[in-house]
């Protein structure tokens, strides 16, 4: 079965219908949301058709490799994923339209004032196999 991210974003993508940001949210609204989540990977657990899902911290740092006996570290003057993904869903469906149908039904989580977002999530396919340390 095929793989497809779906990722939540900051912004980057359009402007979600109920475009409130999260910090201006009720503390109700926000469990809401959290609840509407689970509850949506909770149903895809039962369907096998859930991988994995995490909401992203707003910290993060861009790391290059310099050369020899330089520091690796660097944050540059570019837009960076902190500040634009907030999470992401993997799911492993049957294809290409049902990731698109529960990447629908993943967008209509409710948001300010109890009402559904209708935010823009970004689907993506995941090709080959992911890399496994046997050690």
């Amino acid at each position: 079965m095929p793989k497809y991210l779906l990722l939540k974003h900051y912004r980057g993508a359009p402007a979600a219908v109920n475009d409130v940001p999260m910090d201006q949210w009720a503390p109700d609204e926000i469990t809401a949301h959290v609840k509407y989540m689970r509850d949506f990977a909770a149903r895809l657990v039962e369907t096998g058709e859930f991988v994995e899902e995490r909401a992203l911290a707003p910290e993060g740092t861009f790391v290059r490799y310099d050369g020899e006996g330089k520091p690796p570290v660097t944050d540059g003057p570019f837009a960076e994923t902190k500040d634009l993904i907030a999470g992401f869903m993997v799911i492993d469906v049957d294809s290409y339209e049902r990731a698109l149908e529960l990447a629908g039904e993943l967008s209509a989580a409710p948001g300010a004032g109890g009402k559904p977002i209708h935010e823009w999530l970004e689907l993506r396919p995941m090709w080959g196999e992911p890399l496994v340390i046997t050690e």
